[in-house]
């Protein structure tokens, strides 16, 4: 056989395919991955083409291209206005309370849910803890203001009863951090527990078989077979988080500002709202400028945290 003849052979030719057969053969899967790829495409990569707004004095009649290119001139303008160190102190403060008080509360839920043999009581918990994170952010925000109202709050009527005074507690700077983030505990603890209760599932039922023949505790079981098996996932979710630090509640923030609490309450987003949005003369260039600021401190923020698990030897994002 000559080596023309085997070069065409079927064989040779099967392993040597096009694309577009693979393409073809496995069709469904590329449909599949299109739509969340086009969601990427469109909501996260083509909205950075107008990142450049942030270096640019931008004037909606001479488009991006036609503004005048002013550098770090608004960066700057942010880093030195009187408002900064106020409103980052406020930002990182309700971040980091959020985060150290929402983080541990779903896995303490995962695990008492994970022991509970009475279906009909574990059902009964679910749907109460679950429910609240499908209520709507104004609701939500209504009745945390009806529930703590001075005159005709429930909270402020058990005060009242046991003979003290009512407390304003909307009006109290002190209270407003408190007051959001355990809100955003009971709202969101229950759905946040789903991640965790499906990597409790995936532990293999052998070792709590054998812990049990050992005579451990629950307790036991959970610290030393539960908590292992979802220390990965959860350290995962822990430099998430983080990598969103910033990013905190703005519509529920905006929603629960007044004049008595603004010094409490003034973060990144609601000012960029306000400064840079909703003033006489919106300044588009300033707010993009401090979106981007923002950006480049969580993805500062995501890099050490995923650096430090690494050191430790922890589970990392790479």
């Amino acid at each position: 056989m000559s080596a023309l003849q085997i070069k065409r052979s079927p064989s040779i030719a099967a392993k040597r395919s096009p694309v577009s057969k693979k393409l073809i053969k496995s069709w469904q899967l590329y449909v599949l991955m299109a739509l969340p790829f086009l969601y990427l495409i469109v909501f996260k990569y083509v909205p950075m083409y107008g990142a450049q707004i942030a270096f640019r004095n931008f004037l909606v009649t001479k488009g991006i291209w036609g503004s005048e290119w002013v550098g770090l001139k608004f960066f700057e303008q942010f880093v030195n206005s009187y408002d900064f160190w106020r409103i980052l102190k406020n930002t990182f403060f309700l971040s980091f309370y959020n985060l150290l008080a929402s983080f541990p509360f779903p896995i303490l839920l995962a695990l008492g849910l994970n022991y509970l043999r009475n279906r009909f009581y574990r059902k009964a918990v679910q749907l109460v803890t679950y429910a609240p994170h499908f209520i709507s952010i104004v609701v939500v925000v209504g009745i945390i203001k009806e529930l703590l109202d001075p005159r005709i709050g429930i909270v402020n009527k058990i005060i009242g009863f046991f003979g003290f005074e009512p407390i304003n507690f909307m009006g109290e700077i002190s209270m407003f951090s408190s007051i959001y983030v355990w809100s955003d505990v009971w709202q969101h603890v229950g759905f946040n527990c789903i991640i965790f209760i499906a990597a409790l599932a995936a532990i293999d039922p052998a070792l709590h078989e054998a812990a049990v023949v050992d005579g451990a505790s629950k307790f036991r079981r959970m610290w030393h077979i539960d908590l292992p098996g979802i220390m990965p996932m959860a350290i995962i979710l822990l430099i998430l988080n983080t990598g969103h630090i910033l990013d905190v509640g703005f519509e529920k923030v905006l929603l629960l500002q007044n004049p008595i609490n603004l010094k409490a309450s003034e973060i990144i987003d609601t000012y960029v709202y306000k400064v840079g949005l909703t003033a006489q003369v919106a300044n588009y260039s300033y707010s993009t400028a401090i979106g981007l600021f923002k950006s480049i401190i969580n993805l500062a923020l995501l890099l050490a945290v995923n650096k430090l698990a690494q050191k430790t030897k922890q589970a990392s994002l790479w």
